[in-house]
């Protein structure tokens, strides 16, 4: 076949180099009939001729405009198809397409910036929901020391899509339990009680916002506020003592769930 010319016709291997195209999608639409060759050597072998590379040509370029091949087929062999008002459908349809992807493409970049900052709101924006006392650093700080867990992975996720008002609403619920935590340490609630358990359980809830929180998190979240200088102030702000009472009550609830609170760690119940 390597003495073949134009004049006599073009391989399927000479038309796929010459047109970009593959030489399977060429077998293709030989067989569903979209362009057949209109000569074949005394081997068999396919062989284009002008106006079949010129029909090619016409393919390639619908093609590349997005057209299905049956479309194509109607197109190019059908006097009654109306063919601008397929191409505006095409482009219509592809105009779709881009504002998708366009959309697409801002959610990726909100993503990026919840992975990287934890949480998409501006500082005043983040002292009207979460208080004065509320630092802007918190995030950052957040993303520093718990970047490479799960649980960051998570916070982040939600907090990608996650509006000012669905931020308000988070704050507001964090406010009625502690508000709820406070009174109850007032009314003498013992840890280990229903009405504490039922509180532990509120806190997961709650807390659920920022990333799913197992028992056993729960226990070593406790304890985390109750150690830790700056949690431990924002509790005892509320009620003098409340870190301490909270902890307590958190490793009843698991006590009640078969949990030892001496040996809970930062995992996920099975």
């Amino acid at each position: 076949m390597a003495d073949t010319t134009d004049a006599e016709g073009l391989t399927v291997g000479q038309v796929s180099a010459r047109l970009d195209v593959t030489v399977r999608a060429l077998h293709h639409w030989d067989e569903i009939g979209l362009a057949r060759p209109s000569l074949r050597t005394p081997a068999g072998y396919r062989l284009y001729t002008v106006p079949d590379l010129e029909r090619l040509h016409r393919i390639v370029v619908y093609r590349e405009l997005g057209l299905g091949l049956d479309k194509i087929r109607a197109v190019l062999d059908d006097a009654a198809t109306d063919v601008p008002a397929a191409l505006r459908a095409q482009r219509a349809q592809i105009a779709a397409r881009i504002d998708r992807l366009r959309q697409l493409g801002a959610g990726l970049d909100r993503m990026i910036d919840a992975h990287e900052r934890g949480l998409l709101l501006t500082a005043e924006q983040q002292a009207a929901i979460f208080g004065p006392g509320w630092s802007p650093d918190g995030p950052v700080q957040a993303r520093q020391r718990y970047g490479d867990t799960t649980q960051w992975r998570q916070y982040a996720e939600r907090s990608a899509s996650r509006t000012p008002e669905e931020w308000q609403a988070v704050a507001d619920d964090v406010a009625r339990l502690e508000r709820a935590l406070g009174e109850a340490m007032d009314s003498g609630v013992t840890p280990g009680s229903p009405e504490a358990n039922h509180l532990a359980e509120r806190h997961r809830e709650v807390f659920a916002s920022y990333f799913p929180l197992s028992r056993q998190m729960q226990v070593c979240l406790g304890r985390m506020y109750e150690e830790d200088p700056g949690f431990a102030a924002h509790y005892d702000a509320i009620r003098p003592g409340l870190a301490t009472w909270f902890r307590r009550l958190v490793d009843a609830a698991a006590r009640a769930h078969g949990i030892d609170p001496d040996t809970a760690t930062w995992e996920e119940d099975r």
